[in-house]
């Protein structure tokens, strides 16, 4: 007799839950209608867009910028910017496929990577925090001196990896039917999430990024923050270096030559803003998604593949002009 009453009091309070879904995250929700809406349109003109080979081909090309934009969305919800991180992506490569090819297991190779990451997003976090350097003078400096260095290790020559086994980094299944960079980009995705919405360190990256007068005077440990949010972002452009270099078995010195500008990207189109203080991880997956779905169409289509950065910069300019609109009509 009493669950009657239980179930129609559930109804509404579900109702109310997913109200709460698609208020936190209208944005996002509008993002991935468009995603849906850009590949079906494309489906009728190129009719293989629609395949599940090709799907595939976009899931494995935006997994690294997923990764990448992950980071630079944490720096970006505080207020920051870095650029650093295509450079950092290029030398990580080189500087793994340069382990491997002294002698040296993938597992220290990769290592050897993720810790020039690191070092790099420290020494970023290090100027911009405690010296007080402007986040876009800092980050650009270590852009030229990380691309330069990825040059250097290796003369400026490529570096096949010769680690058959290398690409199960990648291409591998923890769970079975699932490949790894699918699996990566969940956890990355599903861990971050829950940092800025449920972790008391989230709430101080959108504190940080909304006012760090106030955020201080909170008792909020402000230069913790920052310092930890180029240390993350550094990390997560190497893993997404280490994770290219396992697919296509091969460095490049410019492997990440694009990168910075697509992350940015990403991240803007995601409903970040460049002054900080908003954000979400789902929303950089989506613009990542989103630049990736448009520059496969393009080239479906068979439009000159020199098109894609204006593509992608008018796709740029009309996600922050929409984000003005809506933020002047709140």
């Amino acid at each position: 007799m009493d669950r009657a009453p239980e179930t129609a009091a559930s109804a509404p309070a579900r109702t109310g839950a997913l109200r709460h879904i698609v208020s936190s995250y209208r944005s996002e929700i509008a993002i991935a209608l468009a995603i849906v809406v850009l590949e079906l349109a494309l489906g009728i003109f190129v009719p293989n867009a629609l395949t599940m080979g090709n799907f595939s081909d976009i899931a494995q090309a935006t997994a690294p910028l997923i990764i990448m934009a992950i980071g630079v969305l944490l720096v970006v919800m505080t207020g920051g910017i870095d650029l650093s991180v295509g450079s950092v992506f290029s030398l990580v490569g080189m500087v793994t496929g340069l382990v491997m090819d002294s002698g040296f297991s993938s597992t220290i190779a990769t290592i050897c990577g993720l810790v020039v990451g690191v070092v790099f997003g420290a020494i970023n976090g290090f100027l911009v925090t405690f010296v007080g350097l402007a986040p876009f003078v800092v980050t650009l400096i270590t852009y030229a001196v990380a691309g330069s260095l990825a040059f250097i290790v290796t003369n400026g020559h490529s570096l096949p990896i010769n680690d058959q086994g290398y690409w199960l980094l990648n291409g591998g299944h923890i769970i079975p039917g699932m490949p790894n960079f699918v699996l990566f980009c969940i956890i990355l995705l599903i861990v971050v999430e829950f940092l800025l919405r449920r972790v008391v360190f989230g709430r101080w990256i959108y504190a940080v990024g909304s006012s760090p007068g106030a955020a201080r005077l909170l008792g909020i440990p402000v230069h913790l923050v920052r310092f930890s949010v180029y240390v993350i972002s550094g990390l997560l452009a190497a893993f997404a270096s280490v994770l290219t270099v396992s697919y296509i078995s091969n460095a490049e010195g410019t492997a990440g030559a694009a990168m910075m500008l697509q992350a940015i990207a990403a991240v803007v189109i995601g409903g970040a803003s460049l002054f900080g203080g908003t954000g979400s991880a789902i929303g950089a997956l989506l613009g990542a998604l989103m630049i990736t779905v448009i520059q496969n169409g393009v080239n479906l289509i068979g439009v000159n593949s020199f098109w894609q950065g204006s593509v992608t910069g008018l796709v740029i300019l009309i996600a922050v002009l929409i984000d003005r609109v809506s933020k002047a009509r709140r």
